[in-house]
């Protein structure tokens, strides 16, 4: 999410990027993805908010030298390289700002998007400021947009990115479950927690549903962050972070190289 957006809400970061997961990797890595170009897609779980290192050239778009783009890009050295995704992007901002650099000899895009789209900085904000039944009410609410209106965004994305890229690989990456649940953790209720770790699913599920069909295939991230999640001993999610409220419910460095990269690199 841009910074801005979320800077007035107390968590206002929820999925700054979406939030969520179900599903695996679907399709078998292409041995050729880094022949042509790569394009990285998305809102702020792409750009590296959370992950510190920010390229001073991006300005909000808060693009960090940890992100797992970046990494993969240092490591496999494709023929050129476009790190558009950008924090606070929603599928109408991936289509009106991001697909420039698609052409016909781009070999591998990435992409995460659809968070900002259903809301859940406000999902967030909500959680933490009121009770338990308002959280799960506006949960409710965000989850009724997951399932009857990010649907046709998201295609109008990947329709879109295959016309401009038809040669193209496209990874679409999920979000991370927050919550470690059943641990003894200051913040939110655990009826919370476990609400919105179930709607992270949902969400995720919707997102792996409309890729594959597609012929995408899906990064889960759910499994490399299993035991990093908010609340675990080793988290590679920040939670509110009250000194830089826009990198809160985001990946931390170590998430980006141990959690998305390795999802990525099996999947490109």
């Amino acid at each position: 999410m841009r910074r801005s957006r979320f800077t007035g809400f107390v968590t206002s970061l929820l999925l700054a990027a979406g939030l969520g997961l179900t599903g695996a990797a679907s399709a078998q890595a292409s041995p050729t993805a880094a022949a042509g170009g790569y394009v990285a897609l998305g809102d702020s779980y792409s750009s590296g908010v959370g992950a510190g290192s920010y390229i001073s050239s991006s300005g909000n778009c808060d693009r960090s030298t940890k992100a797992f783009p970046y990494l993969w890009n240092a490591a496999h050295s494709p023929s050129s390289f476009a790190f558009n995704a950008c924090s606070g992007a929603t599928t109408d901002d991936v289509l009106a700002g991001q697909l420039g650099s698609l052409n016909s000899s781009t070999s591998l895009v990435s992409l995460t998007v659809g968070g900002n789209d259903a809301g859940f900085s406000d999902v967030m904000t909500t959680c933490v400021l009121q009770s338990d039944s308002t959280c799960l009410s506006r949960i409710n609410t965000a989850k009724a947009y997951v399932a009857n209106t990010l649907p046709a965004k998201l295609d109008a994305v990947y329709n879109a990115i295959t016309a401009k890229a038809p040669s193209a690989r496209v990874v679409v990456i999920g979000y991370p479950r927050f919550y470690l649940l059943g641990q003894t953790c200051l913040g939110l209720s655990e009826t919370k927690r476990s609400a919105i770790n179930d709607a992270a699913d949902y969400m995720d599920a919707v997102i792996k549903t409309r890729a594959t069909a597609h012929r995408f295939a899906f990064g889960d991230v759910r499994t490399t962050f299993t035991g990093h999640e908010i609340c675990s001993g080793d988290s590679w999610l920040h939670s509110v972070d009250w000194l830089d409220i826009g990198e809160s419910y985001h990946p931390t460095a170590a998430g980006h190289s141990g959690g998305y990269l390795p999802v990525f690199t099996n999947a490109a």
